[in-house]
């Protein structure tokens, strides 16, 4: 089941068909080469959650899903394209969605651009719809930059705290998804209470959605992820369940294995380790705060389809729940 499911469930489904159209168009180019290059991600699938975001957060302050809506949509999917062209530069990543990367068919250089061209056409979308929504993405992009750069001045640090965690992904991956909230509802023209009232679910919702992502690097499957697991280890990048096995007894086992130099053996041990250690638990435990957040926030909201897309944050755990069960139940 996909978060997507959500707008069949709303009623909402038919305008995200629109969706899909308007963001082939917003990239569509006379070049064969930079046409396919552009769309390449956009073609292999994607839940499309911060479209689905901006749509409904839109549709639950009572507003008609019109164009600048779906643009507002295609804006922030646009934004979250590029930086994954980026993203699979950064970490040399061979896969994703399923299919190979733009990086490994076409080399980093092409992968770097295109995904430049992509933010540029974020940027045009945004223009037109307002001075204040350029203003959200271009800040929004700097809070992109801000988490991915903290992440990276951490890496391969055994001293990484629970802090900087929470802040790198609150700019990398939250803040977009409460800019997706909030672009729908101010290219609906909404009350600017509600406004920031929705920023605040999507933030949350974007909290729940990477510490899920982080629990999932380690227990799911290269099928399920679209890519290698345990990909975060062998980056360096030590994400909440480390840090929070690292606080255990087994700490010094896992010291030895985390490094520059792991190889699939060492990965193996340390991933058997981190689920051992109570780490997922943690971590899981926080994902539920947030999502609990998001719930009471989208109360405040007073609107029944608010409550829903209050839920998704705790949909996305449902979801995730038989795979992590193992390592989130006591051993009876």
């Amino acid at each position: 089941m996909q978060i997507t499911d959500a707008l069949t469930q709303l009623n909402l489904d038919a305008h995200l068909e629109d969706f899909e159209i308007l963001l082939r168009e917003s990239v569509a180019v006379d070049d064969n080469f930079l046409s396919e290059v552009s769309r390449h991600l956009m073609d292999a699938g994607g839940k499309r959650i911060r479209p689905v975001l901006a749509i409904t957060a839109a549709a639950a302050g009572g507003a008609e899903i019109d164009r600048n809506v779906l643009l507002s949509g295609i804006a922030v999917e646009l934004v979250h394209l590029g930086s994954l062209y980026h993203d699979d530069v950064m970490d040399d990543a061979s896969d994703r969605r399923n299919v190979k990367s733009v990086n490994f068919r076409w080399g980093n250089v092409i992968a770097i651009v295109a995904g430049d061209f992509l933010l540029a056409k974020a940027a045009g979308i945004a223009a037109r719809l307002g001075q204040e929504i350029a203003e959200l993405l271009a800040n929004t992009l700097g809070d992109l930059c801000a988490g991915q750069i903290l992440e990276a001045h951490t890496s391969f640090s055994l001293a990484r705290t629970d802090e900087s965690y929470f802040r790198a992904i609150s700019g990398k991956t939250a803040s977009l998804m409460g800019t997706a909230c909030r672009i729908g509802a101010l290219a609906a023209d909404l009350d600017r209470a509600y406004i920031d009232t929705v920023t605040k679910v999507g933030r949350s919702l974007g909290m729940v959605f990477q510490i899920r992502d982080d629990i999932l690097d380690l227990v799911a499957t290269a099928e399920i992820l679209g890519k290698t697991p345990a990909q975060d280890l062998l980056e360096g990048i030590y994400t909440l369940p480390v840090i929070e096995a690292l606080k255990t007894p087994y700490r010094n086992e896992l010291e030895t294995l985390l490094s520059r130099n792991m190889d699939d053996s060492s990965v193996d041990k340390a991933v058997k380790i981190i689920l051992s250690s109570g780490g997922v638990a943690k971590a899981w435990s926080q994902a539920q705060h947030f999502a609990l957040l998001s719930r009471e926030s989208a109360a405040q909201l007073d609107s029944p389809l608010a409550t829903e897309l209050g839920q998704m944050a705790q949909f996305l755990l449902d979801d995730t729940l038989d795979m992590v069960k193992p390592y989130i139940e006591p051993t009876k």
